[in-house]
């Protein structure tokens, strides 16, 4: 029998688990004295990354009788960063959060971000902890590590910090990639289409597994390693074919952060993508100063879904796009 669409998605049995999730993360936190914060989720600035798309609005009203346009947050993260270069310290947050791409078992285009900062954390120590928290919600076994050019050559014999884009267009024709190589100019694409095809399935299936050190060009926010350049302070977590979370040291240097907003902006010109305004804010926050920490935003609903042993994201949520 079909369920009517005006009922919930997931069971509610299954949404009296998740608040119970919801409450130990907390607790996790509280626990480690860490603050509960809450951000905007619209804001007057989006994000430059070229793999994401927000969601857009415009706000008329006092002081902005001509509309002044607005985004739904993809993340957290930068009204984070301002709150810690004003002092806040530790800070974690439970929010929503907005991408405008597929929906599907494991996307929803509205989500739930779990997303933390530690001032004083490399991203090593920030790893041992979202270890630990993993160990607390799913009672799954200590995470590995590894570094991305570790997983390169373990699951596909190619080093990928020295690989050149023929080496790497051979690796796609070998795996049946032929067709969308051949034409392909950016190495990152390619490692990208490899991680996820060949690499993904392959880690994560018993343990939780990082995978970090992943190569500067796909930095984002966070630093490049100072022991080596080809690399950036970046990783992400794995588990049970999910991408559960990405993690950084954080970038501070304001300039370089307006850098490289501005050649996101640049390649988001050679793919035929609008460019999007910098967030000025961010960038005088860390002008103002950031002190060192690392930062992660962990996915709640793949975290819940893995949690009770559900196959799709709307079997954790209460309603999903199709029933919103």
């Amino acid at each position: 029998m079909t369920q009517p669409m005006w009922q919930p998605s997931a069971s509610i049995a299954n949404l009296r688990k998740r608040a119970e999730i919801l409450t130990a993360i907390r607790a996790f936190f509280h626990q480690a004295d860490v603050l509960e914060v809450e951000t905007p989720s619209l804001s007057q600035a989006s994000v430059t990354d070229v793999h994401l798309a927000s969601f857009a609005t415009q706000f008329v009203g006092p002081g902005f009788a001509n509309g002044v346009p607005l985004y739904l947050q993809t993340s957290p993260e930068y009204a984070m960063k301002r709150l810690l270069a004003a002092g806040s310290g530790a800070i974690f947050q439970i929010s929503k959060a907005f991408r405008n791409e597929e929906s599907g078992r494991h996307h929803n285009p509205e989500f739930t971000m779990l997303e933390w900062y530690r001032p004083g954390f490399d991203h090593f120590q920030l790893m041992d902890e979202i270890d630990r928290l993993m160990q607390h919600i799913l009672v799954c076994l200590p995470a590995e590590k590894f570094t991305y050019q570790e997983v390169f050559e373990l699951h596909l014999g190619v080093d990928p910090l020295v690989a050149s884009l023929e080496e790497l267009k051979a690796v796609c024709s070998k795996h049946g990639f032929a067709n969308i190589s051949e034409t392909e100019t950016d190495k990152d694409t390619l490692l990208q289409l490899l991680f996820c095809t060949q690499v993904e399935p392959n880690i994560g299936q018993k343990a939780p597994c990082f995978v970090y050190d992943f190569p500067a060009s796909q930095a984002s926010l966070a630093n490049i390693c100072s022991s080596d350049s080809r690399v950036a302070e970046r990783f992400e977590l794995y588990y049970q074919n999910m991408e559960l979370a990405n993690g950084f040291n954080e970038l501070t240097d304001a300039a370089e952060q307006a850098h490289r907003f501005k050649q996101d902006n640049l390649k988001r010109q050679s793919m035929g993508l609008p460019s999007v305004s910098i967030d000025s804010h961010l960038i005088s926050a860390l002008e103002h100063g950031l002190e060192p920490c690392s930062g992660v935003a962990l996915g709640i609903d793949r975290l819940i879904m893995l949690a009770l042993g559900c196959d799709s994201i709307k079997q954790v949520i209460s309603f999903d796009i199709e029933r919103a």
